[in-house]
């Protein structure tokens, strides 16, 4: 069995990193990371500070993950964590539509983590 076309990325961080992170205070860091949907999401619940860090780990497990096939111009803005309306996440890399990830995201008190299985119909070189 060839797996040249499947990888991984996990990552996980302290949710501290992203508590009492405003728009209006720290809009040029949240920008540099998130999309304007998510920051919607985030900030719609009490829970900003782990909504944040969850999508941040997730977009540094696809980032880990992508660099299995090659790829190393993906940046976090390029990559989108959403959710579903049953609430289960889903991610979109706009540079590489190909590339199907399947992500699975969780936090506690203090933690948070992401981990991300990548494929492609193309074998990356």
């Amino acid at each position: 069995m060839n797996f040249d076309n499947l990888a991984i990325g996990t990552d996980i961080e302290e949710i501290e990193r992203f508590e009492n992170k405003t728009i209006e205070q720290d809009e040029k860091f949240l920008r540099k990371i998130f999309t304007q949907k998510e920051l919607d999401y985030c900030f719609k619940d009490k829970q900003s500070a782990a909504h944040m860090c969850v999508r941040f780990c997730a977009k540094e497990a696809v980032v880990k993950a992508l660099s299995q096939f090659g790829i190393s111009d993906v940046y976090y803005s390029d990559i989108e964590i959403l959710n579903r309306e049953n609430g289960s996440p889903y991610c979109i890399i706009k540079k590489y539509p190909n590339i199907t990830i399947k992500i699975s995201l969780s936090h506690a008190k203090t933690y948070a983590v992401a981990t991300v299985l990548a494929l492609t119909d193309e074998i990356q070189s």
